[in-house]
């Protein structure tokens, strides 16, 4: 394999020169706020080349998302903050102190007791800053389920769980019954902080069975994707409109769609 460093250097100086004043006009006028889509939608396609499987694409995408670090870490550069070099020792230095078990003398035999030291050095090295609740540190632009998950996870670090997973059943069916009681009353306000309570509840059950949430929701929306566009195809060999099928005829479809495609 090419040892990355000559190849990094040469795209952190083709960074340097789209950013300079002979630059492209494009780059130069970016900044930090004007990024942040771009960021989003370089990780969300990262993660459906992930999805795909597919090595060509998940190497074009993993270089788009490096490039946006590149292009971030320019701007600071630019603004006497810091630069790409300080962003690679950070991270360095960060992943040795965090892996005592491998470059020290600290034993994790297991996955789990590894997340336990990692959490316990995080409190450490925040000891100094202002994050004095348990649920510091969880960003706020997070997708809303990935960010239920991290915060239940951190509040049951301390204890504050329930004990059985049979005790958040119960809780499911009292906030189902709740739900179900505001939409009888017409209660829109209500009817929406039941729902979001409801969701909140499966995030508890998922964390209980270990399952990732958001990677089983965003799996099941591709899942669905899959289905629906086998019923376009199927409605655009017979030459015909969806809006003109009836709701059985879309059902047959989707039942053979799950037989095909899972």
């Amino acid at each position: 394999m090419t040892l990355p460093g000559k190849e990094f250097q040469k795209l952190a100086e083709i960074v340097d020169v789209l950013m300079s004043e002979k630059g492209c006009p494009w780059d130069r006028v970016q900044t930090r706020e004007t990024l942040k889509p771009y960021l989003i939608e370089e990780c969300y396609e990262t993660l459906e080349a992930l999805d795909e499987n597919d090595p060509e694409k998940i190497k074009d995408e993993l270089g788009d998302l490096m490039y946006q670090i590149l292009f971030h870490s320019k701007i600071s550069e630019q603004n006497n903050e810091f630069g790409i070099a300080d962003v690679v020792r950070t991270i360095r230095e960060k992943m040795v102190r965090r892996h005592p078990h491998v470059f020290d003398q600290a034993s994790a035999e297991t996955p789990d007791a590894v997340v336990d030291q990692w959490e316990e050095i995080k409190k450490t090295e925040k000891a100094s800053s202002q994050r004095d609740s348990v649920l510091s540190g969880i960003p706020a632009h997070l997708p809303a389920l990935a960010r239920s998950q991290k915060l239940q996870k951190k509040a049951a670090k301390i204890g504050f769980d329930w004990k059985k997973i049979d005790d958040v059943f119960l809780k499911l069916d009292e906030e189902v019954e709740e739900f179900k009681q505001a939409l009888r009353a017409g209660d829109g306000k209500s009817a929406s902080e039941e729902l979001g309570d409801i969701l909140f509840v499966l995030v508890n059950i998922a964390k209980f069975k270990k399952i990732d949430a958001e990677e089983s929701l965003r799996k099941t929306n591709q899942k669905f994707i899959r289905r629906f566009q086998y019923i376009e195809e199927q409605a655009l060999k017979q030459k015909r409109d969806l809006k003109d099928m009836s709701l059985d005829e879309m059902e047959a479809l989707w039942q053979d769609a799950k037989k095909i495609k899972s």
